[in-house]
């Protein structure tokens, strides 16, 4: 697991963005961790975040030319991740929507650069999907070509069938998804690390209960 993959779970964990326990999830499943990137809420969290996202895309070599930040929670990440790549020396244009068309002033649904070329789509997690359809449909009808997603985490697990919310992105939509961690990562966390080792049998149980293959995902 690369360095900044293993310091992003730990930083996830001091903000107790990620938490251990029992969880139920929205599909009724008693999840042995809950990850609330809601929590990352304050400035220095926040820049650090974007740091995270910024190696993650780096590291991930996917040809891009702007970000989209689909509304809300994408519009606080495009503009933090636009930041540290620019300080990393990548100057990339950014753009968000609103959730309903401003009938005055600029007028529309988009604020920031005009959605153009190949652009990649910053979100938390991928759920239902939801978020990226409306996000790539936006970009179609700008006349721009989504490239690709990035999220902070791959939960990993099946949905309502046997794929993920990920691989049922990528295979409905033909678009990579680049993730900060994902749920292999944080079980080789655990592994490494005795005092949360209370917590490594049930993270495991549940991924061998509901993971979606996962031994054969790797980061894109």
């Amino acid at each position: 697991m690369s360095d900044f993959r293993q310091a992003f779970i730990q930083f996830a964990i001091e903000r107790n963005v990620l938490c251990f326990g029992e969880f139920k999830t929205k599909a009724g499943r008693m999840s042995p961790y809950f990850f609330n990137a809601g929590l990352f809420n304050d400035g220095d969290s926040l820049r650090k975040l974007g740091q995270f996202y910024a190696k993650a895309i780096m590291a991930a070599q996917l040809p891009f030319d702007m970000l989209f930040g689909p509304a809300y929670k994408g519009i606080p990440l495009v503009s933090t991740i636009a930041i540290a790549l620019a300080e990393m020396g990548h100057n990339y244009p950014f753009c968000f929507n609103r959730k309903e068309a401003k009938d005055h002033g600029e007028g529309g649904v988009l604020v920031g650069a005009p959605l153009a070329g190949r652009v990649l789509i910053a979100d938390d997690v991928i759920s239902a999907g939801t978020s990226v359809r409306e996000s790539v449909e936006l970009i179609h009808a700008s006349g721009a070509t989504p490239c690709g997603v990035v999220i902070a985490l791959d939960r990993m697990e099946r949905g309502s069938g046997q794929l993920s919310a990920v691989q049922e992105v990528k295979k409905m939509h033909d678009l990579p998804v680049i993730s900060i961690i994902d749920l292999n990562d944080l079980v080789e966390y655990l592994q490494d690390k005795n005092e949360l080792d209370q917590h490594l049998c049930a993270v495991e149980r549940y991924r061998e209960q509901y993971g979606a293959g996962f031994f054969n995902q790797n980061h894109e």
